[in-house]
């Protein structure tokens, strides 16, 4: 299995958390199966909501380009591609610093925490962790 392949893995797994988070956040679920923490309290929170949409909805969109750009990289035709690990570099960058930032407001300004974005948190750090591997083993890299 490529790293690559790894990190389509990862990000396959986070479009499945960020979803269960923005269906309930769009009122699509009732309740958080929630069982360490105050997830609702993070979640309905006014900073669960960057530029007008639901922080989870940003995350689902994250995951899924993340993963596109994994799974393409993977084929034939992009497989020595150096752009993939740079784009998927400065994607898992990005996750790793607003992930930051959420973490912060989570701690020192809501003062509840959520397992699931932890456990968000923790992922896009793996798979930034696993980029930079990728990264750093290309030529050029």
């Amino acid at each position: 299995m490529t790293k690559r392949m790894i990190i389509a893995a990862l990000a396959l797994a986070g479009v499945g958390l960020a979803t269960y988070l923005a269906m309930y956040k769009l009122g699509m679920i009732g309740e958080l199966a929630c069982s360490v923490g105050q997830c609702e309290t993070v979640n309905l929170s006014k900073w669960a909501t960057f530029a007008g949409l639901p922080v989870a909805v940003w995350g689902v969109g994250f995951y899924i380009l993340l993963f596109a750009v994994a799974l393409l990289g993977t084929t034939e035709r992009f497989v020595d591609a150096t752009w993939v690990s740079h784009a998927l570099l400065g994607l898992t960058a990005w996750g790793v610093v607003f992930s930051g930032w959420l973490t912060y407001l989570e701690l020192y300004v809501i003062h509840a925490i959520c397992m699931f974005c932890v456990a968000s948190a923790v992922l896009v750090a793996v798979t930034f962790l696993v980029s930079v591997s990728e990264w750093r083993g290309r030529p050029g890299g």
